[in-house]
């Protein structure tokens, strides 16, 4: 038994589940494990955009999410190598379990499906493939080092389950902030789930000037009619010439939260020397980011956000409830 589940891999053997090809996700625990029954799953933006282009109608991609999971005991997205998390019910508690959890908690898992051992047992017959919220009937196992947060019961589960998957961005965002007192900020995809939480985030922070990037007018109006950010400009994020132009002065911090390919110049471009370029998007190359810098002699710290920050969970949904504007963007997406 291990606590980061190595006894679930299948193959190759001697690497961690997120490596994996394949995990064991049979529903039954180990003393560490906890049992959930699934309930619905939440893709990530960047896998469902890839899903979405490769395989078109909903059906298709219904299907290519099955066989993915049939195929390999969890969901992970074999092109952006990404998965999502989910919402359920607890099962069953192994003795030795530390999560705090017990049989009958609804919770969301804060850990990536990419690692999480799942089956899924009614087929997606209640999803259409045209959303990233899936309904689902299946299990899932979590390990003795996996995170999970007990869902509010002060939000519908939809709009706890959209925050959650997204809770790292805001709490680095934070943390990043306060590091450059009284600096600028520079959001690319500032209309969407990640890239609202992060504008509230750095404006709760102390940033003095808040830009906040998208793509079409559409979602500036909706950024501008949340009041999250000091500029809303229109831009192709992966264009780099065209975000320095859009943004004018360098920022302190660029936080990425795209979820397409290609935006990593753009943001180097943005930010100025000294300052700090965060990469949330996990369509990121890292390798275009780091030569990028290099052959750009712009001297920025690089972070990738890992998706976890001590009290993250609490720290979005706060956020979501003392910032209207935030939970108006939320609930837009889920009833666009």
């Amino acid at each position: 038994m291990s606590a980061y589940g190595l006894h679930r891999v299948l193959e190759p053997a001697g690497v961690l589940p997120q490596q994996a090809w394949r995990l064991d996700a049979e529903p039954v625990p180990a003393a560490d494990e906890v049992i959930v029954a699934v309930e619905r799953l939440n893709l990530d933006a960047a896998s469902f955009r890839q899903l979405r282009e490769q395989h078109g109608s909903g059906d298709a991609v219904r299907q290519a999410v099955l066989d993915i999971v049939s195929e390999r005991g969890k969901m992970q997205n074999p092109v952006t190598g990404s998965g999502g998390m989910l919402l359920g019910t607890v099962l069953e508690v192994g003795p030795e379990s530390p999560l705090g959890l017990k049989a009958g908690d609804r919770i969301a898992t804060l850990v990536s499906l990419t690692l999480t051992p799942l089956k899924i047992n009614d087929g997606l017959q209640d999803w259409d493939g045209e959303d990233e919220q899936v309904p689902c009937r299946g299990t899932a196992v979590l390990f003795g080092r996996s995170i999970a947060a007990v869902l509010p019961e002060d939000m519908p589960n939809e709009l706890a389950l959209s925050v959650l998957d997204v809770c790292g961005a805001p709490a680095l965002t934070d943390r990043v902030v306060r590091q450059h007192p009284g600096g600028s900020v520079l959001v690319l995809g500032g209309g969407g789930k990640s890239g609202s939480l992060s504008l509230a985030a750095a404006r709760q922070a102390g940033a003095t000037r808040l830009v906040a990037l998208v793509p079409t007018e559409k979602e500036a109006e909706q950024v501008r009619k949340a009041g999250l950010a000091d500029e809303v400009v229109i831009a192709d994020a992966r264009n780099p010439v065209a975000v320095a132009e859009a943004v004018g002065k360098q920022v302190d911090v660029t936080v990425v939260c795209v979820d397409v390919p290609g935006c990593e110049h753009g943001a180097i471009l943005a930010t100025g020397d000294g300052g700090t370029v965060i990469f949330f998007s996990m369509a990121t190359s890292f390798s275009a980011a780091a030569l990028g810098a290099e052959g750009l002699a712009a001297d920025v710290e690089m972070l990738v956000g890992n998706g976890y920050v001590p009290g993250h969970a609490a720290f979005a949904l706060d956020l979501v409830r003392t910032q209207p504007g935030v939970r108006a963007l939320f609930e837009q997406r889920q009833t666009a």
